[in-house]
């Protein structure tokens, strides 16, 4: 039997807050990216790992958010906890993989291509994953050029992020990046929705934890890492304005602060003492 689904039994709410949602962990993650590139490389990785955990944390919790209006008529839905947690940690470990590739290399050319590939298949992941993840007496059949389509709209929207992030051109710069970052990410969700009809079995429904039992902690840890991340930006101006960290030079114990003046040669010590001795035997005459 076919399933009647309603994408936004919330109206607006559900499709503006993941918006939200996106846009914040899209503008933490590409400031950090950002910063990354600015630095030595000792602090690189750190500031990278910290970008590519805001991003898959982002949107993660825009795709729950948005799931949250999503119903099946006559069809409790269920979820699955570790299916569930495990598309988060694919969509942290796979954008990062992506970050660390164009942090490393630059976000020019191939490594641009090859980080935005590995980016848009990390968020094109997690979202079928944690629809994977979702219990109820029925099964999801997808069209498949809807889905490819939403697929590459996840790679294009990551690649056009990772080249924002390495123009390092400001704050508002950013900012403008994350907002279309954010549409992008929200429009491949929805794309993906719309690649989805839904067939009912009949019998007893199924087993697994309904959305309100995860609503709490699915929103309160990554909110609690986002706002964390979001100090962080707020408390680094080098970071928020996009300048250069320019590090002063290391004085070492025992290196001279400036440099020394140079040593006279043997030979104009020779002359001096020369034009000395002459002087001194001339100073009798003269009295």
């Amino acid at each position: 039997m076919q399933g009647t689904v309603d994408g936004f039994s919330y109206g607006l709410v559900t499709p503006l807050v993941a918006y939200l949602m996106a846009c914040l962990g899209g503008a933490l993650g590409l400031r950090c990216t950002t910063r990354a590139l600015l630095v030595a490389q000792s602090w690189r990785p750190g500031w990278l790992a910290l970008g590519s955990a805001a991003i898959g944390s982002g949107i993660w919790t825009m795709h729950f958010i948005a799931m949250i209006g999503f119903t099946v008529d006559g069809a409790p839905i269920h979820y699955d906890k570790p299916m569930t947690y495990a598309s988060l940690g694919v969509a942290i470990v796979m954008v990062g993989v992506g970050i660390f590739i164009v942090g490393y290399r630059g976000a020019t050319g191939t490594a641009l291509f090859t980080g935005g590939t590995i980016t848009g298949l990390g968020i094109a992941s997690m979202h079928y994953l944690g629809m994977a993840g979702m219990r109820f007496n029925g099964t999801f059949q997808y069209n498949t050029f809807t889905v490819a389509t939403s697929v590459a709209i996840a790679m294009a929207a990551a690649t056009a992020a990772l080249w924002a992030a390495g123009q390092v051109r400001g704050f508002l710069w950013s900012v403008g990046a994350s907002l279309v970052m954010g549409l992008a990410v929200t429009g491949m969700h929805y794309t993906g929705m719309a690649a989805l009809s839904v067939h009912l079995h009949t019998g007893a429904p199924t087993a697994g934890d309904s959305p309100a039992a995860l609503l709490a902690p699915m929103l309160i840890g990554p909110l609690a890492f986002l706002c964390l991340a979001g100090v962080v930006v707020m408390f680094d101006p080098l970071m928020v304005m996009g300048k250069p960290d320019w590090t002063p030079a290391e004085h070492k114990p025992g290196v001279p602060a400036h440099p020394p003046a140079p040593h006279p040669s043997r030979r104009s010590q020779l002359r001096s003492r020369r034009k000395v001795t002459h002087r001194e035997s001339r100073t009798p005459q003269n009295r």
